[in-house]
C-alpha cells in the first residue's frame, strides 16, 4: 500500500511538473481590427479600408502588427530588419469580401486604388476577378519595392527644388 501511494504521488508530481512546463500555444490567427481606431504600425494612419488590411504575426510570441496596406507591412519588415520575417504569419484581407486569407498563397492584382497607393489587392482564387492577370506574393513585393523607390526619388527631387 505504501509503495502504491509513493508511485501515485510521484506520477501526480510528474504530471504537474510537465503540465506546468508546457508552453502555451501561440495563436497565429488573424485578430480583429477596430476599424477607424487601430492605426497602421508603419504609417500611423487609421486602418479603415477593410479590403486592403494586412497583418504580420510574430510566430515566436504571437505579437500582431496591423497595417492599412500590404505595402506598409512588406516595407516595415525590411525597414525594421525583422529577423523572423521568413517565418512570419501573414494575413491579408480579400479585396472582394474582406475575409482574411494567407498572404503567401493569395492571388494579387496590381492596379487597385489602395490606402497607401501601392496598388496591390489580394484575392482567393474563387474571388479573383474574371479575365484578370494575377501575380503571387513575391511578385507583389517587387511591385511594392518599385513604387517605394519611385516615391523616394520624388521626395528627393522635391527637396532639391
Amino acid at each position: 500500500m505504501q509503495r502504491f501511494k509513493f508511485i501515485t504521488l510521484t506520477l501526480l508530481a510528474l504530471g504537474v511538473f510537465f503540465t506546468g512546463c508546457q508552453k502555451d500555444k501561440i495563436s497565429t490567427d488573424p485578430v480583429k481590427i477596430h476599424w477607424d481606431r487601430d492605426v497602421c504600425t508603419r504609417c500611423k494612419m487609421a486602418i479603415s479600408e477593410r479590403k486592403y488590411a494586412f497583418e504580420v504575426i510574430n510566430p515566436h510570441n504571437g505579437k500582431v502588427y496591423k497595417f492599412d496596406d500590404i505595402g506598409c507591412g512588406v516595407l516595415w519588415m525590411d525597414e525594421n530588419k525583422i529577423s523572423w520575417k521568413d517565418q512570419a504569419v501573414l494575413w491579408v484581407a480579400d479585396a472582394k469580401d474582406g475575409e482574411w486569407i494567407n498572404a503567401r498563397s493569395a492571388y494579387y492584382t496590381d492596379e487597385s486604388i489602395t490606402p497607401m497607393a501601392y496598388g496591390i489587392a489580394a484575392y482567393t482564387k474563387k474571388n479573383l476577378p474574371k479575365n484578370t492577370k494575377s501575380i503571387h506574393f513575391d511578385e507583389a513585393k517587387k511591385v511594392i519595392y518599385k513604387i517605394e523607390k519611385l516615391n523616394m526619388q520624388k521626395c528627393k527631387e522635391m527637396r532639391t527644388q
